[in-house]
Formats: C-alpha cells, sequence, structure tokens
C-alpha cells in the first residue's frame, strides 16, 4: 500500500502549468504555452467548452506552438480553451490481477468485471530496448501445438517472428491457436485497429474461457484515433516487460504491426514529415525498430518475451515497404498465402517461403535430414503443380517428381490443422518422420 501510495504522489506535479488553445486544424490542437516547460511525448489536458477534459499528446513544435493531437474526439474545442500541461509521461502500473482482463489502450477496463487494480511500479509506455550486451540468449524451442510451424518454423524462448498475410487469410484463427496451445505462463495479445465487431468474436469464440484465463488482452479498434492505437501497441509491449520481469515466460502478439505504422504515418504526416515510400514518413521506419527490440530474452536469470507479429500486406505484396522493413528486424517470418487458403487448407502457411532464423540451432540432430527431405519433395511438388494439375505430367519422367506426387496429400494433411487440435513438437516430429519414411520405401520399391 505504502509503494502504491508513494507511486500516486510521485505523479502529482508540483505546480499547474497551462496554456491556451490558439488553432485547431483537423485533428491537429495548436497550442501557446511556456515554451521551456514543454517536450515531446507530454502530456496535456484540454478543457473543453462541455465541461470535459481532452487528453492530448505534443508530438511537435511549430512557429512556438506546441502541436498537439487528441485521443479522442475533439468536439468540444474552441480558441482559447485552457490546456494544462503535465510534468509526467505516460506510464502504466500493470499487477498480475490484469490476467483474464480485456483494456484499452488507456489501461482502463472495457470488459465490464470492474474496476482494474493498479500495480505498484510505473512502466513507461515509451520504455528502451534492453542494451544487447544485457540480454540472455535465446531460450530452448517452445511448443506452439501447431504443427507445422512447430516442425518447419520451430521457435525458441524469446524469438521474435512476423506472421505475413493479406486480409481474410486466416491470421485471426492461427493467433488464437498460438494464444491457447502454447506452453508459457502468459499471453499479451494486442489488438491494434481491429475491427470492433470482431473484438468479442477473438476473445469468446477463437480464445474461450481457458485462453482468456492467462491472457491480458488490448484492443483498439479501428475507429479511435492514431494516438490510441499507437499507445496501444506501445502498452501490450510494456505489459510483456512486465511480466517479464517476475521471471514468468511470456507470448506477446500483436494485430497487427501495419495498423500500427499506419498510425504513426497519420501522426507523422500531421506535422508536416515528408512521405516516403507509399506515403510512409521517416519516423515509421525508426518507431518499428524501437518497439519490436523490447521484445525477446530478457535480463540473465528472468524471463522472456517471445513476440509474434502480424503484417496485413497491402494487396498479397509482400514486398511492400511495412513487410520489408520487418522482416528485416525480426528473427524469422511466417508467409500465409491466398491461394493455399482458396484450395481450403488452414492454417495457409508457405513453409517454402517461412523461415525460423533459431531454428538450425534448436531442431534435434535426428530431425535435419527428415526437414530437408519433407522440403525437398514440397519443393520438387511445388514446380510442377501447374502441370500436375492440368495432366500435363506423365508418370515414370521423374522418379523424385513421382515420389513427391505420392506422399502429397499425406504432407497436406499434416500441414492442414483444426482449431482446437493440438499437435505436441514431438508428436509432429514422428508424424513427418513416418511421412518422409514412406517415400523412402517407394523409392526402394521402384
Amino acid at each position: 500500500m505504502i509503494d502504491s501510495l508513494i507511486s500516486e504522489i510521485e505523479t502529482i506535479d508540483e505546480i499547474e502549468v497551462f496554456g491556451r488553445v490558439k488553432s485547431v486544424q483537423g485533428l491537429l490542437i495548436e497550442v501557446a504555452g511556456p515554451v521551456r516547460e514543454l517536450r515531446v511525448g507530454g502530456r496535456v489536458s484540454i478543457e473543453t467548452q462541455n465541461g470535459k477534459k481532452l487528453a492530448c499528446e505534443i508530438i511537435g513544435f511549430r512557429n512556438g506552438l506546441a502541436l498537439c493531437l487528441p485521443f479522442a474526439p475533439i468536439e468540444g474545442v474552441r480558441l482559447g480553451c485552457r490546456a494544462v500541461f503535465s510534468a509526467h509521461d505516460g506510464s502504466a502500473y500493470p499487477s498480475s490481477a490484469w490476467l483474464g482482463r480485456v483494456i484499452n489502450a488507456n489501461a482502463e477496463p472495457i470488459d465490464n468485471k470492474g474496476k482494474l487494480a493498479r500495480g505498484d511500479v510505473a512502466y513507461p509506455l515509451r520504455n528502451s530496448p534492453l542494451a544487447a550486451h544485457d540480454r540472455a540468449r535465446v531460450g530452448k524451442p517452445i511448443d506452439l501445438g501447431v504443427r507445422v510451424l512447430n516442425t518447419f518454423t520451430t521457435v525458441c524462448e524469446g524469438q521474435r517472428l512476423g506472421i505475413f498475410a493479406g486480409s481474410g487469410v486466416g491470421k485471426s484463427i492461427l493467433m488464437s491457436m498460438l494464444a491457447v496451445n502454447t506452453e508459457v505462463d502468459v499471453a499479451v495479445i494486442g489488438l491494434i485497429g481491429e475491427r470492433g465487431r470482431e473484438v468479442h468474436e477473438f476473445i469468446h469464440d477463437y480464445l474461450g474461457e481457458e485462453g482468456i484465463k492467462k491472457a491480458v488482452i488490448i484492443v483498439a479498434t479501428s475507429d479511435e484515433s492514431a494516438l490510441m492505437r499507437r499507445q496501444a501497441a506501445y502498452l501490450t509491449i510494456t505489459i510483456s516487460e512486465y511480466f517479464r520481469d517476475k521471471g514468468k515466460k511470456v507470448l506477446c502478439m500483436m494485430d497487427s504491426l501495419t495498423r500500427f505504422a499506419m498510425a504513426q504515418r497519420e501522426i507523422g504526416l500531421s506535422i508536416g514529415e515528408p512521405p516516403t515510400a507509399k506515403g510512409y514518413p521517416p519516423t515509421v521506419f525508426s518507431e518499428l525498430p524501437r518497439l519490436l527490440e523490447r521484445a525477446g530474452p530478457g535480463l540473465k536469470n528472468s524471463g522472456s518475451v517471445t513476440g509474434l507479429f502480424t503484417v496485413l500486406v497491402e494487396g498479397d505484396d509482400h514486398n511492400e515497404p511495412i513487410a520489408d522493413a520487418v522482416r528485416g528486424i525480426l528473427d524469422g517470418h511466417i508467409v500465409m498465402e491466398r491461394a493455399i487458403a482458396e484450395r481450403g487448407r488452414y492454417p495457409a502457411i508457405n513453409v517454402l517461403r517461412s523461415v525460423s532464423r533459431t531454428m538450425p540451432m534448436c531442431v534435434p540432430e535426428d530431425m535435419r535430414p527428415v526437414l530437408q527431405k519433407a522440403r525437398e519433395y514440397m519443393s520438387v511438388y511445388a514446380d510442377m503443380e501447374e502441370l500436375i494439375r492440368l495432366g500435363a505430367y506423365r508418370k515414370g519422367s521423374d522418379r523424385k517428381l513421382d515420389q513427391a506426387i505420392a506422399i502429397n496429400p499425406e504432407l497436406e494433411a499434416f500441414l492442414s490443422q483444426q482449431r482446437g487440435e493440438i499437435t505436441t513438437m514431438e508428436e509432429g516430429y514422428e508424424m513427418l518422420k513416418s511421412i518422409v519414411a514412406r517415400a523412402a520405401e517407394e523409392e526402394q520399391t521402384t
């Protein structure tokens, strides 16, 4: 109680510093005030005409005025409104009691389950990543419960992977499978710019009661302001850091990084940043690594944050600017393709285009030739797939291709997995071994 009280006292400003609203341009509010007391990232509370307080953030300066963006609609703001500046940046006070709760970007409960418990320690939303030389190394392989990922893109504790897919390809269902099946202590899930209709669907239908018990869910829907969407991403990482510091194995999932980048684009363009690739200003490409580097292994003898971040590729173009930038930051990528989903195989993961950079060091020795052989069969089949479907290939022309065709139905069944179905890492390895062994037997008979 004393620690909590001290934290409350520390957030109280010594003196009240205020200014006045000078102009409103779209969503951008220009405020005049004592320049020496203001800074980028500072918080402002504008007292609107209807008696409410509008929370804003200072995102820049122009002609001696502070440029502010609001966290909520600007109705009621007029010229001359009083704007009170806070000496403290945004911080969160996470607690273990947050497990099983659904909150917004301001760490306020939105699940009708009562007041949210307040932790004793303040965690800055814009915290810096751990120093590279202070981090522990990635840990042992982590069982995701999804056999295609366990076998072909094995993930280690503290690794960060991107899930790249277009809209409607099955990212949300895959995320719910991972949240429920993965062997971790805590799952922190950020729904950034999500459709409001899908929030309840994801929480109650996809996650279910078991998934919610060990999860904290942060929601910022697409109709909320750019600051709220961006802050939801920061809060997701901040809560993950809290549980990591408690020694927990944390799975941090965010859907999606693209909507975080779009929110940052709105903020950057509103203060006059020059647009670059596809209209994204330079700050987008500096904020992405600052956000993503906060996930990963913690200090030695502490917990870890395993990060899975979705990237919504526009027009199914996997080389668009955000996808390209994220791919270079993360420790691997999972590619989901619409063509695979259209033929009814879920999760619609293209194994040949997916990579886990930590996989070579964490796969058992006896499984390496099996995985290499399975990839070889899939690659041979993919190269000739069109001819096979058209019936233009004659059996016996290529022995390796004949084997690939023979085991393709089994491989397709292995790569497919229903929601609610769980396959451990060991079970996945055994299933794949038997498939490759049957292909070897067929080669000997022919």
